[in-house]
């Protein structure tokens, strides 16, 4: 091969890897998606409700027809004293139709499946929306992670350059030895700092890499232009009302309350009689070849019957079952009464949630600004002398840590306010696509391993 074309070859590669996926950095809709197709959380629920779905027909058939086929051959050989042996050859079929007439407990065993069916619906949707919190909180921690690498850096490399200075004041004796070694101590306790942040860093990318499958090299950050506001309607009284309408636990444990309500009422009417019917035909031929003047006799049957059972006794099961399902019944009204109870404690205790986040990232951002200026009044006093560099080491401290707890506090408003529609039923994937648009392509996060999640 030429060398122009092994250049040309290369480029192609080249621009073939820059259009893949994993090529650019991923926004929250693309990691979305992608954990949608392979978190198997939410395969294994969608499967789940296939299985569930299937109770319906099964508790349905009990009032269809049944019909049953049979046919049959045989030879029998019949001898009585000397006499010679009679052979016999018969052939027949059968074919039969049975319908239940009166069966209130295979009627009441199908409303318990239909409910059940609605709970599971309502469990493969609450799984859904999981999947959305944990998408956004698995992307979050990703941003997280990079917001505290970054002060972890910056902290590094501002005291790198307190040390470096306190080291030149120290050689032309404007300082003692105390704060050179105060410094060092510092810039290795931010050394440490920053190789812990560089293994969260990877270890939040992992973590992305497990719930969608994908390699990630980048995603987007989250843009400043976010607004951080209360929520709407801004009322507990009104979150919990909207909760114990339509959060989806509660659908499910009202359903499952339903559902066993439901079986209660069979396993009762498993003491009153049913009533079915029947109808079958059948035709059998003889044959008797060893017998002169006997030909293939022939028969035709046709047979009705209505049959009325009445369960007398059955050894006690009827009634345990009965008492069980009133027990079961019982436990599922508990559970409900427990589920409403808790969702509204977590729905007034997310409000709040959101509520302070609101508060503290506008408190944050004022820290920076106050951080800042104290480290600047800190370094000009240093400079006179009327600081130490304990002062300023500890002002910096303060600055970097104000920028990253600004940022956390972003992070967390974002994940309470999403649990918070969580809790009320109403988180889709509109409030996905929503957060989507705040994200920023220009300032992509780049996992710093990008070799190794690329190559897996």
């Amino acid at each position: 091969m030429h060398r122009s074309q092994s250049h040309i070859v290369a480029l192609a590669a080249l621009l073939a890897l820059s259009a893949t996926p994993l090529a650019r950095a991923a926004s929250l809709v693309d990691v979305y998606e992608a954990a949608r197709n392979h978190d198997p959380v939410v395969a294994g629920a969608r499967a789940g409700l296939d299985v569930n779905r299937q109770t319906v027909p099964q508790a349905r058939a009990a009032f269809l027809p049944s019909i049953n086929a049979s046919t049959s051959t045989g030879r029998s050989d019949f001898k009585s004293g000397g006499a010679d042996t009679v052979e016999s050859n018969t052939d027949s079929w059968n074919v039969g139709l049975q319908q239940s007439i009166v069966n209130v407990e295979s009627w009441f065993n199908y409303r318990s499946a239909q409910t059940s069916v609605r709970g599971a619906e309502f469990q493969f949707g609450a799984t859904e929306q999981q999947l959305i919190s944990r998408t956004i909180q698995a992307y979050l921690n990703v941003l997280r992670a990079d917001a505290l690498l970054e002060s972890a850096r910056a902290q590094e490399a501002a005291v790198k350059r307190q040390l470096e200075q306190v080291q030149q004041r120290f050689d032309v004796g404007l300082v003692a030895i105390t704060d050179v070694l105060e410094a060092q101590a510092v810039f290795d306790d931010a050394v440490v700092q920053r190789i812990q942040a560089v293994g969260d860093h990877d270890i939040r990318f992992e973590d992305l890499r497990t719930l969608t499958g994908q390699p990630y090299v980048a995603i987007d950050s989250l843009s400043e232009k976010l607004p951080i506001k209360n929520p709407e309607p801004n009322s507990a009284e009104e979150w919990v009302a909207i909760a114990l309408e339509t959060n989806l636990n509660i659908k499910i444990a009202e359903s499952n309350l339903q559902a066993a309500e439901q079986s209660y009422r069979a396993r009762r009417s498993a003491h009153l009689p049913t009533l079915s019917g029947s109808i079958s035909t059948g035709h059998s031929e003889t044959d008797r070849p060893n017998i002169r003047d006997v030909g293939v006799s022939e028969s035709d049957t046709t047979n009705y019957a209505l049959t009325l059972s009445v369960p007398i006794f059955q050894g006690g099961r009827t009634h345990s079952q009965a008492v069980q399902a009133r027990a079961q019944a019982e436990q599922s009204r508990q559970q409900l009464l427990d589920q409403r109870q808790t969702i509204s404690r977590d729905t007034r205790n997310l409000l709040r949630s959101v509520s302070t986040d609101v508060a503290r990232v506008n408190a944050r951002l004022k820290a920076i600004q106050s951080a800042q200026s104290a480290l600047d009044a800190t370094k000009t006093g240093y400079e006179v002398g009327t600081r130490n560099i304990v002062d300023v080491l500890q002002a910096q401290n303060r600055l970097y840590s104000s920028q990253f707890d600004y940022a956390d506090s972003r992070y967390n408003y974002i994940i309470d306010l999403m649990l918070l529609k969580q809790a009320a039923g109403s988180l889709a994937d509109e409030d996905l696509g929503d957060l989507n648009g705040f994200v920023d392509p220009n300032d992509p996060v780049t996992r710093l391993n990008s070799l190794r999640a690329r190559g897996g």
